[in-house]
């Protein structure tokens, strides 16, 4: 059996023994195996998600087929989320900084300019 396919679930979850699940879809199991595989189903919503999906598939030789693609989908899924969060860095960036130090000192400009003026016309502050 081809590696990647054995690999499924085994980035996930150390405790899952890949060999068993394909196994179980190929009802290769005694009953005693198979209500342990069931039991882990039962432990874990992402593993039962998994398991249905690759119950469905009618043709057991197409699983390959489709692990491949879904790896591939991952894969570009990944990518683009990555890039997506570096050029949101970059955006984000020192320019938030800039700004506040800009309106920071123009606040700091406008008190100094409002109590020259106000001292020229003799008001004072408090």
């Amino acid at each position: 059996m081809n590696d990647d396919l054995l690999n499924i679930l085994s980035n996930d979850n150390k405790d899952i023994d890949t060999q068993l699940l394909m196994d179980y879809l190929n009802g290769k199991l005694s009953a005693a195996k198979k209500h342990e595989v069931e039991k882990m189903m039962a432990d874990n919503d992402l593993f039962t998600d998994a398991m249905e999906g690759l119950q469905q598939i009618r043709n057991k030789k197409d699983i390959q087929t489709y692990v491949e693609q879904m790896n591939r989908d991952l894969q570009k899924s990944l990518t683009k989320k990555r890039l997506r969060r570096e050029k949101r860095k970059l955006r984000e960036g020192p320019w938030g900084y800039v700004a506040v130090i800009v309106i920071i000192m123009l606040c700091i400009a406008c008190y100094y300019v409002i109590r020259k003026i106000m001292a020229a016309h003799g008001h004072t502050f408090s």
